[in-house]
C-alpha cells in the first residue's frame, strides 16, 4: 500500500473527545518529545546555490522512540486497541520508521 501524506488529513482527531486526564497526559508528553526532539537536533550549515548559506537543524526522532511510544500507548487506550494493534503499531514504527530495516537488510 502506498502511503500518501493525504492521508493524514484522512485521520479524524477530536481533542474534545479525550478526557482531561488523557488530555494533561497527552500535553505532558508532547511537550517532553519537544524538548527531546530539540536536545537530540544537531544544528548544521548548508551552502544554497546562490552561494549563500543558512543554518538547519537537523531532527533524529529514533531518539525520541520511547516517548513516541508513550503517546501511542495513550492513543490506542484513547482508541480501544487491543494489545495486538499497539504491538504492530510500535513495530512498524521501528522497522520502517526507525530504519532498522536498513540495519538487518
Amino acid at each position: 500500500m502506498d502511503f500518501k501524506i493525504n492521508h493524514v488529513a484522512d485521520i479524524s482527531f477530536d481533542y474534545d473527545d479525550f478526557s482531561q486526564a488523557n488530555k494533561n497526559s497527552l500535553e505532558e508528553i508532547s511537550g517532553r518529545l519537544l524538548e527531546d526532539l530539540h536536545s537530540n537536533s544537531v544544528i548544521g550549515i548548508e551552502k544554497r546555490k546562490n552561494g549563500n548559506t543558512i543554518e538547519v537543524a537537523r531532527y533524529y526522532p529514533q531518539h525520541s522512540k520511547s516517548i513516541i511510544d508513550e503517546i501511542d500507548k495513550l492513543l490506542a487506550q484513547h482508541y480501544g486497541f487491543t494489545d495486538e494493534e499497539l504491538d504492530f503499531i510500535i513495530n512498524y514504527d521501528i522497522k520502517y520508521r526507525m530504519g532498522r530495516e536498513a540495519e538487518e537488510g
